[in-house]
């Protein structure tokens, strides 16, 4: 059984269309998705959780169709989780209490005392930083074999950040817990996916093993002559500059006078993004 399945899945707005996106996310892997700012990828999120109507195509949450799928196996965490701000950690727990039929207190006050949060503090006295490390909190306290987070690193130092992808890395060594996880930290995806999918102006341009896309494609330097022997089919993304050429290409494709350097999904991001219009 996968954890995700999406095909075709459309949203039209008057200035914006996601146009036909389509992946899948097998279980006990995590997948992540990048994109600029506008690009999709909270809309994609919002679909899958039923929180926007499609215009077309099929989601499926681990084999069942989204709207019907156990929210008890899903664990989400958005930029706004919409928790009451008068209220407190302690108080917010008493509410999961009668939510979550596997709710575990322990599990909760556990990572409070992890992230060092006050457990008598309003949320509203919250910084961003604390609020997201709370929304993580409850997303992992009640059983959930499905992870969906919407920027949950974003507003975190680095030391909490590393802290938190080793708990998401943590919990998909059950083989049957996943993750799908939107961020613009991509350093952060390049540690922790398995998966990486690219979302550019509503259209999903690549979805491929992170693995894979490392060892594949390569980022070069060369002049003008080099560059005119690859194959462009081969080139992801280019960029000139007086000092010559740089891409992102397909390492098979290589030939000649050309200077080879490991490539990172942050420069195939980049590539892909800026050095298609350049």
């Amino acid at each position: 059984m996968n954890a995700i399945e999406i095909k075709n899945l459309t949203k039209r707005y008057k200035d914006f269309t996601l146009d036909n996106v389509s992946f899948t996310l097998p279980c006990g892997c995590i997948m992540g998705l990048v994109g600029e700012n506008g690009a999709g990828k909270s809309t994609t999120i919002k679909l899958m959780l039923d929180m926007l109507r499609k215009e077309s195509g099929e989601i499926k949450l681990l084999g069942a169709e989204h709207t019907v799928c156990s929210k008890e196996d899903i664990g989400v965490v958005l930029e706004e989780n919409g928790f009451p701000e008068s209220l407190n950690a302690t108080e917010m727990n008493k509410i999961f209490k009668n939510v979550y039929k596997q709710w575990s207190e322990e599990q909760y006050y556990g990572y409070l005392e992890k992230f060092e949060l006050p457990a008598k503090k309003k949320i509203k006295d919250f910084s961003k930083g604390m609020k997201m490390k709370l929304y993580i909190a409850a997303a992992l306290s009640h059983g959930a074999r499905l992870l969906i987070l919407d920027e949950p690193t974003s507003g975190l130092d680095p030391v909490v950040r590393d802290e938190i992808l080793d708990i998401f890395n943590d919990f998909t060594r059950d083989e049957n817990n996943s993750i799908l996880i939107s961020s613009h930290i991509v350093s952060d995806l390049e540690k922790l996916c398995d998966y990486i999918a690219f979302i550019h102006k509503g259209k999903l341009i690549l979805c491929e093993e992170k693995d894979r896309l490392l060892s594949d494609y390569c980022l070069i330097q060369c002049d003008e002559s080099a560059f005119s022997s690859i194959d462009k089919s081969a080139v992801l993304g280019c960029r000139k500059s007086e000092y010559g050429i740089s891409a992102v290409v397909k390492t098979a494709s290589v030939k000649g006078d050309v200077s080879i350097s490991p490539l990172s999904i942050e420069d195939l991001f980049v590539y892909m993004i800026r050095g298609k219009a350049e």
